[in-house]
């Protein structure tokens, strides 16, 4: 154990002092194409402008920042020429300048100092911070191994860090959006059609004439393409299926809509699989070409019909059958999609790998109206020397999850909590662009972890949670002041665009490319960063894709065209998926042959004890996760959470509308601050629901502090993914706690 145990210490105004910027109120004219032109044409006489791409989600759409000539930011819109966006950016998007604007971000260098006895943070100089930073660095490679320095990270700011810990010889790297996110899917569509789902998805919504969407939210997670797309099909007329024991905003556009008891998902898809295959109303031409085990599944799903999936799902047999019919009838211009957060009851790998066979039933891989068949660029890599080969990294640590494919979170952090068999200690962090504490679950084995180092970096531009649990608070500049990589995601096409600074770094915050160069030179890894300036990297990096940096700044995005092949696959042609058999795989040889079922089984789940309710999260449309909650201009579109409650619920409870209610979950844990109840049909009786992200315990988050209830703080309980290690999160309960628990303490 440490010599002596990190405490939280809430930032105080100590080392945030300085003016606060002004900024003007958020606009949405983007989502409105007559204004918007106008607009357009207005800010481009008057302004300056400098093309940008979005840091506030992982859609990462372009934009065009408007400056005036005091340089200050007065706007964001979308880039016209952007396939992510179209020239429309989300409330999200147009409201990035309150990142920027923010009075309460980090504003210089802190380090965790004792003072008359008492632990707090002192202002620094970047000197002294990064020196301390670089001899920590040093001293764990020396007394450990370099692999014992672990990083975790999300955003762009993770990848330039990432090059920094590469170099220094640890691959010890996670992030949540891996295994408490996507993962599971990416295995279950890799293991069916050797490929992985991605981002964007490739789903071609904007042509398809059925949508399914099983515990996806669209409209919800505002992912920018496809809430475009699906408005544009509901107004051609496709046919929209909804799973959701909640009446979402895509249910509500939806025509049909399945209340599904949660946690029998993978019941549906059996039941609908079997509709398909025993009515005959399967693809028989795609499933003849391109698939294998086809009779094996037919044999599977013999049982599982849709008497058999009512008496778990709750869902009527005949709205089983109706629904499958639906998605034959549109076939193969249909899509099961595959979700984004599916981490959810432990069999989360195996449930996305019955989505994707639903999709090859009804042939909907590689087809129009299905999913395209995805080009990017790739963006060549400015020299550097090879990296150092490390001793142990991610890998060894997640080695017991075959299917894993990144750092899995959960197993960075046991491997950090000390125990005498621990053959990958590892004895510190650094964590970039991630407020651990609200974004992992089981938030008491975070807190043990990080009380089992021997040092902790924040890189953050706000003080989030995790900041008061740090040695080092570096304070990150926003995507407004930076360069970054290049972004180039696959899509129909592929295409390019930058991200150029707007503005100078307000106060002493700095880009992540220069920390880790700063951090880098320290340690003698200078060969790895040999160039002065970002703005090195890039324009390199362009002219070996045939461009410019001139000639980005001013266009910003920038189209080529397809050149791996056909956006779809043609009549008759062959086609071989990067699978063991070269074919869509209904049975899995290679599942088998490891030990796992080879096709999809369902699996009972927990059900919550009497008097509670299954905890129900998802995403607020104007937030993303916990990182905007404090946003002067997204805040004010959404300030706090609610539970939704069904009335029968608040019937039996005695609860009342916006009456403030506290959360108490199957272990014990009771949620911090008060929640306002929302009574509602729109969610099932034996659930309850609430937006993601907000309960922030630092008091320096002036906007975010206090309002409403934090979900994170009341998953305790996980279901591990036995393939690649996801943290299923849904198989939390809680019961509503009408008096104060907290009335004798203070928090």
């Amino acid at each position: 154990m440490p010599t002596s145990r990190r405490k939280f210490i809430k930032i105080s105004a100590l080392g945030l002092g300085g003016l606060a910027a002004t900024g003007g109120a958020m606009n949405l004219m983007g989502m409105n194409p007559l204004l918007d032109a106008a607009v357009k044409e207005n800010v481009a006489r008057k302004l300056s402008r400098t093309p940008t791409y979005c840091e506030v989600c992982f859609w990462k759409c372009a934009g065009w920042v408007y400056t005036d000539e005091q340089q200050n930011i007065t706007k964001i819109l979308g880039n016209d020429d952007d396939p992510h966006c179209n020239g429309r950016l989300c409330p999200r998007g147009t409201g990035g300048i309150g990142m920027y604007t923010d009075e309460d971000r980090l504003k210089t260098p802190l380090i965790r100092s004792i003072v008359n006895g008492e632990e707090t943070f002192r202002e620094v100089s970047w000197e002294e911070a990064l020196d301390l930073i670089a001899s920590k660095f040093t001293e764990v490679r020396e007394k450990y191994g370099p692999e014992s320095f672990a990083l975790l990270k999300h955003g762009s700011p993770g990848k330039h860090l990432e090059h920094l810990f590469k170099a220094y010889g640890s691959d010890t790297i996670a992030e949540p959006a891996y295994a408490q996110c996507r993962g599971p899917r990416e295995t279950g569509f890799a293991l069916t059609f050797g490929s992985w789902v991605g981002s964007p998805e490739p789903t071609d919504i904007r042509d398809t004439e059925c949508l399914v969407l099983i515990g996806s939210h669209i409209g919800e997670n505002m992912h920018n393409t496809q809430v475009q797309e699906m408005s544009d099909a509901i107004d051609r007329g496709a046919t929209i299926i909804t799973v959701d024991p909640r009446l979402s905003t895509a249910a509500s556009k939806s025509d049909h809509w399945l209340p599904i008891k949660p946690g029998t998902d993978m019941a549906l898809l059996l039941a609908w699989m079997h509709v398909l295959i025993y009515e005959d109303l399967y693809n028989k031409d795609y499933v003849e070409k391109y698939t294998t085990g086809f009779n094996k599944l037919k044999e599977h799903v013999r049982t599982c019909t849709p008497e058999w999936a009512y008496a778990i799902t709750t869902i009527e047999p005949e709205v089983i059958r109706k629904t499958a019919r639906a998605m034959a009838a549109a076939a193969p211009a249909t899509i099961v999609h595959p979700g984004r957060h599916v981490t959810w009851y432990g069999d989360d790998a195996q449930r996305a790998r019955a989505v994707a066979m639903l999709n090859g039933l009804l042939g909907s891989w590689g087809n129009r109206g299905g999913f395209y068949f995805k080009e990017g660029l790739k963006v060549p890599k400015y020299p550097h020397p090879e990296y150092p080969k490390p001793k142990w990294g991610w890998e060894a640590i997640g080695e017991k999850y075959p299917y894993a494919q990144m750092g899995i979170t959960q197993e960075l952090i046991k491997a950090t909590i000390e125990s005498e068999h621990n053959e990958h200690p590892i004895k510190a962090w650094m964590v970039a662009g991630t407020n651990l504490t609200q974004s992992l679950p089981q938030q008491e084995k975070t807190i043990e972890a990080i009380n089992n180092l021997d040092f902790l970096v924040v890189v953050d531009t706000m003080p989030m949670d995790i900041t008061g649990y740090a040695d080092v608070v570096l304070p990150e500049c926003t995507y407004l002041e930076r360069y970054d990589g290049i972004r180039s995601a696959p899509n129909r096409n592929p295409s390019i665009a930058v991200r150029i600074p707007a503005v100078k770094p307000k106060y002493q915050s700095k880009p992540a490319w220069w920390i880790s160069k700063q951090i880098g030179e320290r340690l003698g890894l200078g060969a790895y960063f040999d160039y002065d300036d970002y703005e090195e990297v890039i324009e390199w990096q362009l002219k070996q894709l045939g461009t410019s940096l001139e000639e980005m700044k001013k266009i910003g995005v920038k189209n080529f065209e397809r050149t791996s092949g056909p956006l779809y696959l043609k009549e008759d042609q062959d086609h071989e998926f990067f699978t063991s058999s070269g074919k869509v795989e209904f049975y899995s040889k290679d599942l088998k042959s490891k030990g796992f079922d080879p096709m999809p089984v369902y699996t009972p789940h927990p059900e919550p004890p009497e008097g509670y309710y299954r905890l129900n999260y998802g995403r607020s449309p104007v937030h993303t996760f916990s990182r905007t909650i404090n946003n002067p201009n997204l805040s004010a579109l959404k300030d706090e959470n609610t539970l939704w409650v069904h009335p029968k619920v608040a019937r039996i409870r005695g609860l009342q509308k916006t009456q403030e209610v506290w959360l108490k979950n199957q272990d014990g844990v009771v949620s911090d601050f008060p929640i306002k109840v929302r009574v509602t049909e729109r969610i099932r009786w034996d659930s309850v629901y609430m937006y993601h992200g907000f309960g922030h315990a630092n008091k320096k988050l002036s906007r975010a502090f206090g309002k409403g209830a934090s979900d994170s703080q009341l998953i305790t309980r996980t279901a591990v993914d036995p393939l690649m290690g996801g943290t299923g999160l849904r198989g939390n309960f809680v019961t509503i706690l009408t008096e104060d628990p907290h009335k004798n303490s203070v928090i």
